[in-house]
């Protein structure tokens, strides 16, 4: 990834000097992260029987990873959130740089402009690096396919996600649980988990028995790990999410913990959160309360039993897995982090 992003800011400089931040945002950005997706892919082809280090592997890890970066600030703009991974957003790192500056017109305005292209960078980059993996990457391969419909579900998802934060409070609360659980499908679990697995095993030639063992581990893992990521979301510790405290609350967030709570909670309950839900100036006390409503409606517990179902099928899935015991250790050793982290 730094070779490639080295060879990008040569491509930069013969643009501008000046253009040479877009890069820096997405370089700082891509340094960090849990590196999963990447992980996943690589364990994908190794389980397929991939070469240990194959060059196609890695080229497609890096792929999946500027990928990531791309729909990380996106997310940010979209949510307006000021942070990431313990610092600031890109768009909120744009828009300082207008304010250090003094620079003329509208710095927030900047910052998200600016932000938008950066994310729009990462995408184009995406693409030029699954496009080195070669023959195996070509259209109509099974591997092009996995990633092509991976982007095309992430933005339909994130889009689904936009319109349940301002059409949701309209339908009935009875069908929340639905709704949230399709966008969590679709915009975070298949391209976290499933999408980078079977990516990797169709790059390495797998059949398509074991790409569907691949699904049948993978998707629940996804579900799991996001669901998880949800509850951080509200309950989780500001020093390891990176992240304010019940920041997901201030941003308005249906995800399935709080559609459990709209669900599972009385009238009153449900007043409450749709008042409270989506406020910036949500102070402190306001997020105490809100956690007390959706922790006394169940919905905390509904949402662990959730998780605990999706972990507990992912692990009966990689069991009877027909991989060789390093990719099933390595693969069982990534589970483990994505379903038990507390960041």
């Amino acid at each position: 990834m730094d070779a490639f992003l080295n060879e990008q800011q040569a491509v930069l400089q013969d643009v501008s000097m000046e253009a040479l931040p877009l890069l820096d945002a997405v370089s700082s950005l891509a340094q960090g992260g849990k590196r999963l997706r990447a992980l996943l892919s690589y364990w994908g082809w190794r389980g397929a029987g991939g070469p240990e280090l194959g060059q196609t592997a890695v080229r497609a890890g890096v792929a999946l990873e500027l990928f990531q970066s791309a729909a990380l600030i996106h997310d940010d703009i979209i949510d307006r959130s000021d942070t990431r991974r313990g610092g600031p957003s890109v768009h909120r790192r744009f828009s300082t740089a207008h304010s250090e500056a003094a620079w003329h017109l509208d710095g927030i305005h900047f910052g998200s402009s600016a932000a938008i292209l950066a994310g729009d960078l990462c995408l184009s980059l995406s693409e030029e690096m699954f496009a080195a993996v070669g023959a195996q990457a070509a259209h109509g391969t099974p591997a092009r396919r996995i990633f092509n419909r991976m982007r095309t579900e992430v933005m339909a998802g994130q889009y689904l996600d936009i319109l349940e934060e301002v059409v949701g409070p309209t339908y009935e609360p009875e069908r929340a649980v639905v709704r949230a659980r399709n966008i969590l499908r679709f915009k975070s679990a298949k391209y976290t988990t499933e999408h980078p697995l079977t990516l990797g095993g169709a790059l390495a030639g797998a059949s398509d028995e074991l790409l569907d063992w691949y699904s049948r581990f993978a998707l629940p893992l996804g579900e799991a790990f996001q669901l998880r990521d949800d509850v951080l979301g509200v309950f989780g510790d500001p020093a390891q999410t990176g992240k304010p405290a019940g920041d997901d609350l201030r941003e308005g967030k249906r995800t399935v913990l709080v559609a459990y709570a709209l669900a599972l909670g009385g009238p009153s309950a449900r007043e409450m959160i749709g008042a409270a839900l989506g406020r910036e100036d949500l102070d402190d006390d306001g997020v105490a309360k809100l956690r007390g409503l959706i922790e006394e409606s169940g919905a905390l517990t509904a949402t662990e039993a959730l998780i605990e179902g999706h972990t507990r099928a992912a692990f009966d899935a990689l069991h009877q897995m027909p991989v060789d015991d390093v990719a099933r250790a390595a693969l069982d050793s990534l589970a483990h982090a994505a379903v038990t982290r507390t960041a």
